[in-house]
């Protein structure tokens, strides 16, 4: 185990409970240079605000999530996503962020064609990517676990994100290995290498898997060693590829919301230490 923070990026959303100036004073005060940003927030305090505290504070801003939810059979909401996708690039871009997060869509109501959806998604996609390139921004499909396919995201492995990914240059639209989702997967270390050798892994995320999961399985992330996830074989696999990238932190957990912030980072500094270094 090293002591080395110097890749380790905090997700907005692990300490939710802050406002954004006390997550820019607390990781500065720990030691941490990056952030993981997320629009509602940033949009409420104001994009350029939002900029100017982080440039001030010396911070870097790895990944702004989301855009996506690009799978409406309706054209008018086809229209709207794709307006509010072109919005998450703008903002991205003012952010000095390279990294667009994707969170592709779950099934539209009574729709059950997870492969149409999946085009659609590759339609939107064709629509997006000459925008993102145009502001230096990469669009990063993120599948998620199995579970969430029917309401957020029919993209649900490695290889299913890839294929999607790879219809456009890697420059444009890559991935995010993010540990939660992808724990599971037996295919994941090859997936991983594919996506590696493509340059296409634009986001690397942890958090680990805890059971049993919460009423509300969106906040059912752990606190990295609390769970079941290997960290140290997901990072070698990634790094293996030649990545060395941030590694940012995002867990959504009501029982660490509930704590202070300041208790909070420096567990995740420390559990990040100890479990995936």
């Amino acid at each position: 185990m090293t002591n080395d923070l110097s890749r380790l990026s905090i997700n907005q959303e692990t300490i939710k409970q802050w406002s954004l100036p006390e997550l820019a004073e607390g990781c500065v005060k720990a030691g941490i240079d990056k952030v993981g940003l997320w629009r509602a927030p940033v949009q409420e305090y104001g994009v350029e605000r939002t900029a100017q505290l982080l440039a001030d504070s010396g911070l870097s801003v790895t990944s702004l999530c989301r855009g996506g939810f690009l799978t409406d059979l309706d054209p008018a909401g086809r229209s709207r996503a794709l307006d509010d996708n072109r919005a998450a690039l703008d903002e991205a871009a003012g952010l000095s962020t390279d990294t667009l997060v994707l969170v592709s869509g779950g099934l539209p109501a009574g729709d059950k064609d997870l492969y149409g959806a999946r085009e659609r998604i590759a339609d939107a996609l064709g629509e997006l990517a000459p925008y993102a390139a145009e502001r230096g921004v990469r669009l990063a499909i993120e599948p998620l676990h199995p579970m969430f396919a029917s309401d957020r995201c029919v993209v649900s492995t490695l290889s299913q994100a890839l294929d999607l990914a790879e219809r456009f240059p890697a420059d444009q639209v890559g991935v995010v290995v993010d540990t939660y989702h992808l724990w599971w997967d037996d295919q994941a270390p090859a997936q991983i290498a594919r996506a590696g050798a493509a340059g296409r892994i634009h986001s690397f995320q942890l958090a680990d898997w805890i059971t049993p999961l919460p009423a509300g399985v969106l906040v059912g992330r752990g606190q990295l060693g609390s769970g079941c996830v290997d960290f140290r074989t997901f990072r070698a696999a990634v790094e293996a590829t030649g990545f060395d990238g941030p590694i940012e932190v995002e867990i959504f957990n009501e029982d660490l919301w509930a704590r202070d912030g300041s208790e909070v980072l420096a567990e995740v500094a420390a559990r990040y230490l100890e479990h995936a270094c």
